[in-house]
C-alpha cells in the first residue's frame, strides 16, 4: 500500500503539466516580440517568466522553464529571433536565459511567503528580475570580455524601464488570473 502512495504522490498532475507547457510556449512566443536595441534585444519573455512564478508552485515553475530552455537547446526556434540551440543559449545573452530559473524560483518562493498582495508580488518579481540581471551579466562580461560597468550599461541600464512595466503587468495580471487559475485547475 505505502509503494502505491509513493508512486501516485510523486506524480505531477495534469493540470500542472498543462500549465507547465503553457509557460513554456507562452515564454516562447514573448521571446518573439522584441525591439532589437543594442546586443540584448527588448523582448516580452520575461512577462511570462515573472507569471509562471506568480501563478505555479516554485517546483513547476522551474519546470516549465527548464523544458523552454530544453526545447531551445535541443534546437526548437523558440529563442528571440527564432533562434534556437547551444551556440544560442551559451552565447553572449544566454545568461539571461539561464538566470529565468532563478527567477521564477525565487519569485514563486517569495510570493508563497509574503502574499499576493500587488506590491508584495511587484517587489517580489523585482528581486527575481535582479536575479537574472546578475546571471546574464556576468555571463555577458565572461563572454564579451567587458567590465561591470560597461556590462551594465550595455545590459540592464536601457532595460529598466521595459522591465518596471513587465513587473507591474505581471503583478496586474497574476492577481486577476490567480483565483480563476486555481479553481480551474485545481491546484
Amino acid at each position: 500500500m505505502s509503494d502505491t502512495k509513493t508512486v501516485s504522490s510523486s506524480r505531477i498532475p495534469t493540470a500542472q503539466l498543462v500549465l507547465c507547457a503553457l509557460f513554456a510556449a507562452l515564454t516562447a512566443v514573448c521571446a518573439q516580440i522584441i525591439i532589437p536595441i543594442g546586443p540584448v534585444p527588448v523582448s516580452l519573455s520575461l512577462l511570462p517568466v515573472l507569471l509562471c512564478g506568480a501563478l505555479l508552485e516554485t517546483r513547476y515553475a522551474l519546470l516549465s522553464m527548464a523544458v523552454y530552455m530544453l526545447l531551445g537547446l535541443a534546437g526548437a526556434p523558440v529563442f528571440s529571433n527564432l533562434t534556437g540551440g547551444a551556440a544560442k543559449l551559451f552565447g553572449v545573452t544566454g545568461g539571461y536565459i539561464i538566470g529565468y530559473l532563478p527567477c521564477v524560483a525565487l519569485t514563486a518562493m517569495l510570493i508563497r511567503k509574503w502574499g499576493r498582495a500587488y506590491w508584495k508580488q511587484c517587489l517580489a518579481m523585482a528581486i527575481g528580475v535582479i536575479v537574472c540581471y546578475a546571471f546574464g551579466t556576468a555571463w555577458f562580461m565572461v563572454t564579451k570580455h567587458t567590465g561591470l560597468m560597461a556590462s551594465l550599461s550595455a545590459c540592464v541600464l536601457p532595460f529598466l524601464p521595459f522591465d518596471a512595466v513587465k513587473i507591474a503587468l505581471a503583478a496586474f495580471l497574476s492577481l486577476r488570473l490567480y483565483e480563476p487559475m486555481k479553481r480551474a485547475a485545481h491546484l
